[in-house]
């Protein structure tokens, strides 16, 4: 494993452990100022900037302090010079949900990039698979 990788997946996992926490902060750490990310709720269009990526934490933490998890499965990088992209599987649901459906994943992908020797997220992308027997 590079010296890249292991720092992104240093990052993700501090980002991560933040998230699980409900640490704004941590959560927000290493986040471009112009990030952009497509969640599983809406807006369908995702948001756009730090403001709003900040924004839409406070009710996943609200929702999660009920006894939701948040937790990286596996995760995978690829690094090609100063650009590099993740890819996760998370356990992200209620117990509830897991009774539904143990094998219930959240997929996860970072875009990152090298800033001045630092990885910094400027995308994030969530999202459920679509289970076409219940639509």
């Amino acid at each position: 494993m590079s010296d890249d990788e292991k720092q992104i997946r240093v990052l993700i996992e501090r980002w991560a452990a933040a998230v699980h926490a409900g640490d704004i902060a941590g959560t927000l750490a290493d986040h471009a100022p112009d990030i952009v990310m497509f969640d599983v709720p809406p807006p369908n269009e995702g948001v756009r900037g730090i403001d709003a990526y900040r924004d839409v934490w406070p009710g996943f933490f609200d929702w999660q302090a009920q006894g939701a998890t948040f937790d990286i499965v596996s995760l995978d990088i690829e690094v090609g010079g100063d650009v590099a992209f993740a890819y996760a599987l998370v356990l992200c649901g209620t117990a509830e949900e897991f009774a539904r459906d143990p094998a219930r994943r959240l997929r996860l992908t970072l875009g990152l990039r090298k800033q001045q020797e630092r990885w910094i997220v400027v995308h994030e992308h969530h999202s459920f698979p679509l289970d076409l027997a219940e639509s």
